[in-house]
């Protein structure tokens, strides 16, 4: 697979998971745990036919300790975004994600030794920008934005340890990492509750959107990633993901009548130049592997 088909990939994950935000804003009872757990149940069924019920314990032990490293990363990445979507506005939440290619490139430097080109570090660069913009919009921080801030940061984190995870195992089928994320997400959404006295038995509706979100689109957009990641280095895989943060603000704006202020469309735009420069920076010093 060349980098071009994989950076397509990743960018395609993007595009699915900027839906999410809007799904989880119609949730009208179920707290954060109960949605974690809901959701991460959903994949499940879908993961496991995927690779394949027989062949799913071997799979994950070929996987070794990349694949339990990435499964605990998603669990901070899963938790710490619906928390913060629910926590502070979609566009606010998605724009502070943006942290995790630097974080990736962190991470991939300390563990994978990926030297990140000084065209990606500007890249990034101008997607920490994107966020402080956002940030210096909101005017006084405190409360549920504080908290919710503090979430979406997490959250980034997570999501960088899983793409390094990933590319740290160098094994072919990366799936089953994300098994192991459902999995783990799903007993910590139940053991949260249980701690945050939540209930699990939560009104149809949400656990039926709860769950949809974990079979459909989370699936799908980990399904795509976890592909094209294969190809793409790990900050280089956050950055172009995130297409997801340039698409949300405005399905929230088209769908929850959320105000797009130009603090967040100045924010989109800066971040819209620096996955546009990741992807050149890839394009133009491609990189094979098989697929």
């Amino acid at each position: 697979m060349r980098f071009a088909a994989g950076a397509g990939l990743v960018v395609a994950a993007g595009v699915v998971w900027s839906v999410q935000g809007v799904l989880i804003a119609e949730i009208e009872q179920a707290g954060s745990w109960a949605v974690l757990f809901w959701r991460s149940l959903g994949m499940l069924p879908v993961l496991l036919l995927w690779i394949g019920p027989a062949r799913a314990w071997s799979s994950v032990r070929a996987m070794g300790w990349p694949g339990v490293a990435g499964g605990l990363g998603l669990v901070f990445a899963f938790g710490g975004a619906i928390t913060a979507l629910q926590s502070t506005t979609v566009a606010n939440a998605v724009l502070l994600f943006s942290a995790s290619p630097f974080l990736a490139a962190v991470f991939g430097r300390i563990v994978l030794g990926e030297r990140v080109a000084p065209l990606t570090w500007g890249a990034i660069a101008l997607a920490i920008a994107g966020i402080l913009i956002m940030v210096g919009g909101i005017g006084q921080i405190g409360g549920a934005t504080a908290f919710g801030t503090a979430a979406a940061l997490l959250s980034a984190a997570g999501f960088a340890a899983f793409t390094v995870a990933l590319r740290w195992g160098h094994v072919t089928d990366t799936v089953p990492a994300v098994l192991l994320g459902g999995v783990f997400s799903t007993l910590a959404g139940a053991v949260g509750a249980a701690v945050a006295g939540q209930t699990l038995a939560v009104p149809p509706h949400d656990s039926a959107i709860a769950a949809a979100m974990g079979a459909v689109t989370l699936t799908g957009g980990m399904f795509l990633y976890t592909l094209g990641s294969r190809v793409v280095p790990a900050a280089q895989a956050t950055l172009l993901s995130l297409v997801e943060v340039l698409l949300a603000p405005i399905w929230a704006w088209a769908f929850l009548s959320e105000t797009l202020s130009p603090n967040t469309a100045l924010g989109g735009a800066v971040l819209f130049i620096a996955v546009a420069l990741n992807a050149a920076l890839g394009l133009k010093q491609p990189q094979t592997a098989a697929s």
